[in-house]
């Protein structure tokens, strides 16, 4: 089988996005916290949803495992770390799916199997943007000790890896959709009626006029009609 062009462009892009989510998922880069009270200013914190950091503009030492038993207890970081998860595991699923039913090596690809694998990337990315999304979207109401809060690089790349695994993912499977289509409806057995073509009456071999589908009778026809259905005469003999 020869790699189509999407094929390729999936192949590329679905690794890429895991590899997107995957530094998201690990990374304590979700939001930073600036001007923290008590501390000094060039501190900064970097918190994600498995460690928080700290690191200070005049270095580039940084420093974590940093405890934060109020942060991990919000309900958002449980969920975001379930469903990053989740969302690494499905892509690694789908990726192997497409990987199997798209071999080279083999005559008779199975391409329902690849259509699959497809959607579960697509899943994969919808997994992967919900939690990131919720977030952002509650970015300023999670306790903080300061409220110079801005958003974290996890948060991009996130929303980046997810939505390449989301666009890549439902591309293959409607492109495999569409080919299993054409070549379900290239084995149907085609019947084609043509109405151009002529046709005689069961039993007869006349010609048909131009003007009507009716068989015209030629004359010798019709004269050997008239001598098959005369009476016999009978004649009697007084």
């Amino acid at each position: 089988m020869r790699a189509s062009g999407i094929l390729i462009f999936g192949f590329v892009s679905a690794p890429c996005g895991w590899i997107l989510t995957l530094t998201s998922t690990v990374a304590p880069n979700w939001r930073t916290i600036h001007n923290i009270t008590g501390q000094p200013l060039d501190i900064i914190l970097h918190q994600g949803i498995w460690d928080i950091c700290k690191s200070m503009t005049t270095s580039r030492d940084v420093l974590c495992n940093h405890e934060d038993t109020e942060y991990f207890k919000n309900q958002i970081i449980e969920v975001a770390r379930r469903m990053m998860v989740a969302s690494l595991i499905v892509t690694l699923i789908g990726l192997c799916l497409m990987t199997v039913g798209t071999t080279c090596w083999t005559d008779t690809p199975k391409m329902k199997l690849a259509g699959f694998g497809g959607f579960l990337i697509s899943c994969s990315g919808i997994l992967a943007i919900i939690p990131i999304s919720w977030y952002n979207h509650i970015l300023m109401d999670i306790n903080a000790p300061s409220s110079d809060i801005r958003i974290g690089y996890c948060i991009i790349l996130g929303y980046t890896g997810g939505l390449a695994e989301l666009i890549v993912g439902f591309v293959i499977f409607m492109w495999i959709y569409r080919c299993c289509g054409e070549e379900h409806r290239r084995d149907r057995p085609e019947i084609s009626l043509k109405l151009g073509d002529k046709t005689t009456a069961p039993g007869t071999g006349g010609a048909l006029s131009r003007a009507s589908s009716v068989p015209v009778h030629t004359e010798k026809q019709d004269l050997n009609f008239r001598k098959e259905n005369r009476p016999n005469n009978i004649s009697l003999t007084l």
